[in-house]
């Protein structure tokens, strides 16, 4: 079933990537917009590596980079999800969207107001529902996760990473300089505590804890001290690292049933009418 309502999803990591995948499933029709060089972990299943990639296939969802507006909309025509690099999602404006869906991810509010379309969804901390969107979507691990949460805000964030198989925090990579990531090793490599997966202007990044490589930036990416380069997942089953996550898709069902509870049904039904136009 193809439902014409317009999604656009600001952010195109796993967790967007794990909305935008509900989304296109359930029948909607998805834009994506990212900035020029995207910072995700888990490219694989991430819908902004078509940034770097032209296109890429997320467990039968297409994503393919688009050039620009119009281009865009006729990819939709085709079923495939197309991602714009748009850093401030000036498309929105553009386009009108019956749904806007903010999944950057960077844990406070960069410019996502309740009036950007008739329903708003934001992903996590940085957010209140009935303030800067209609609805929020928890992504901090544990009893709430996925909960779509229509009046108040997301749990705050915590800094400290999700627990898998007993490991949290030494199962993340983390640069120890600034400099320029260079991969030593693929996502979906088994690796131990010691290897070196990653470097930074010549600082070795090594793995502290056994397992499979789920996620690395880009190589060559800017990075600086401290920011997260990779993971390590202990559960060390490479296939997961070609199929979203379960807690992408538990954030993902929040997002496709906050929509589904918010969105008029006129709307869903017609595609509201565009101001001006979209542009090349």
């Amino acid at each position: 079933m193809r439902i014409d309502a317009l999604v656009v999803v600001k952010g195109g990591g796993d967790l967007a990537t794990g909305a935008a995948f509900r989304l296109c499933r359930a029948g909607f029709r998805v834009i994506v917009t990212e900035i020029p060089r995207p910072t995700c972990v888990r490219r694989t299943v991430s819908f902004a590596e078509a940034v770097y990639a032209g296109e890429v296939m997320v467990e039968g969802v297409k994503a393919r980079l688009a050039g620009s507006i119009r281009e865009a909309e006729r990819m939709l025509d085709t079923g495939v999800a197309p991602v714009l690099v748009d850093p401030a999602a000036e498309c929105v404006r553009k386009l009108r969207p019956s749904v806007l869906v903010d999944g950057i991810m960077a844990k406070t509010n960069t410019g996502t107001c309740l009036g950007d379309a008739p329903v708003v969804v934001a992903l996590g901390p940085g957010f209140t529902a009935g303030v800067d969107c209609h609805a929020v979507v928890e992504t901090n691990r544990g009893h709430d996760l996925g909960r779509a949460i229509m009046d108040g805000p997301a749990s705050a964030d915590t800094g400290v990473p999700g627990t898998i198989e007993g490991e949290a925090a030494r199962r993340i990579l983390r640069a120890p300089v600034s400099g320029a990531l260079c991969a030593r090793r693929a996502i979906g490599a088994i690796v131990h505590a010691g290897d070196v997966v990653a470097e930074v202007d010549g600082h070795a990044v090594p793995a502290q804890i056994g397992g499979v490589l789920r996620g690395l930036l880009h190589d060559g990416l800017a990075v600086t001290a401290g920011t997260k380069v990779g993971d390590v997942d202990p559960r060390a089953k490479p296939e997961h690292c070609a199929t979203i996550s379960d807690k992408s898709l538990a954030v993902g069902g929040g997002v496709l049933e906050a929509v589904m509870a918010l969105l008029p049904l006129e709307l869903a039904a017609t595609p509201p009418e565009r101001s001006g136009s979209p542009g090349s």
